[in-house]
């Protein structure tokens, strides 16, 4: 009997960050596809801040196979539209194995669709061209509309997002500004990645950093953060200003989560009334059916044009997966977060 093997979800979390006895590692045969279904094979598993608040939040049941969105090759199929040996994303979470098409709960947002690798490399799929790439689109692009010569904050700015987040500004004529967690990083969001500035956010003099690298202020922060960066940005918004609040990681370990977002605004809420600050709240799936197409064209077009570079921190192999999902939470990660669970079929005809 051919092994799928597997991470499942041992205990919904409560407090704090993610533990070994989170995680249970398990076996099960390779499942068969049923009609208009195809069995895949996952390529690389991508790991997301957004997991640990399903998993705390008990959208993830206990015994259930650990959610992630996948890029993966189709060994067998009965799904006219995913031919074998076709390289597609979809959602088969931490497994090796797992099945695409009729009645398979996606989750995904971006619809499941078939990778063509000669236009970028296949991991993209689940990074710049795939769903953090229509974050940073969708947030940025759609909900802040940066204008010319404004100035831009972007928290996490070397992150899966974040990094899209600072070039598509920069693209559209905007002042840079980078925050993150050490000075490497900051040496990539710089000069791989074109910000005008960029900031340790652990630097003692952190606050005083963000305000000389902003003397006009700021027109457009967008949010990843949370805590002491968005403390030492409040003061710094100008009048009209824009945010899009995409995510609070630096909150994620608290033990009542579903107040994050209530904290944040009752702590910034009187900068915003007096400024005028319009607060976006960020949900991607809002913005997949009239979005992701345009998306896809634009950002596709800036890859394999060299506007918009990329960085992926990849682990290899299935069984790295709780570790590499601790890491990326407490930042430890440098790009994106991937785990290559078997090998890419596609590398010798990448471009890139």
């Amino acid at each position: 009997m051919a092994i799928n093997k597997q991470w499942r979800l041992a205990r919904t979390p409560t407090t704090g960050w993610p533990t070994d006895e989170d995680f249970l590692q398990d076996e099960s045969a390779v499942p068969d596809p049923g009609e208009k279904q195809a069995l895949t094979r996952t390529i690389y598993l991508s790991l997301d801040p957004y997991q640990w608040a399903r998993r705390r939040s008990g959208l993830e049941a206990v015994g259930d196979v650990c959610h992630g969105r996948t890029v993966s090759l189709v060994l067998k199929s009965r799904n006219t539209n995913y031919r074998e040996g076709a390289v597609i994303f979809n959602t088969n979470g931490w497994q090796e194995y797992g099945l695409a098409g009729k009645g398979i709960s996606e989750f995904n947002y971006m619809h499941p669709r078939v990778i063509d690798p000669s236009l970028a490399p296949i991991s993209t799929a689940i990074g710049v061209l795939g769903m953090l790439g229509l974050t940073a689109y969708s947030g940025l692009y759609i909900q802040c509309q940066p204008k010319p010569g404004e100035t831009v904050v972007v928290s996490a700015a070397s992150g899966g997002v974040g990094q899209n987040v600072l070039q598509i500004a920069k693209l559209k004529g905007c002042r840079v500004v980078g925050v993150v967690g050490s000075d490497e990083k900051c040496d990539f969001v710089t000069g791989a990645l074109g910000a005008d500035a960029c900031i340790n956010r652990k630097a003692a003099d952190f606050t005083d950093q963000l305000r000389l690298a902003c003397p006009d202020g700021i027109d457009i922060y967008f949010e990843n953060v949370g805590g002491a960066v968005f403390e030492a940005v409040l003061p710094l918004l100008n009048k009209f200003s824009r945010i899009s609040l995409c995510g609070l990681i630096s909150q994620y370990g608290n033990d009542d989560t579903a107040s994050n977002h209530d904290r944040w605004q009752k702590t910034g809420a009187e900068v915003f009334a007096k400024r005028q600050v319009k607060v976006h709240g960020l949900f991607v799936g809002n913005f997949v059916d009239e979005h992701q197409q345009p998306f896809l064209e634009e950002m596709s077009e800036w890859v394999q044009n060299n506007q918009v570079s990329y960085r992926e921190d990849t682990w290899q192999g299935l069984d790295k997966a709780p570790a590499a999902f601790a890491a990326m939470l407490n930042g430890d990660n440098f790009g994106k977060t991937i785990v290559q669970v078997s090998s890419d079929p596609t590398s010798p005809i990448r471009k890139r």
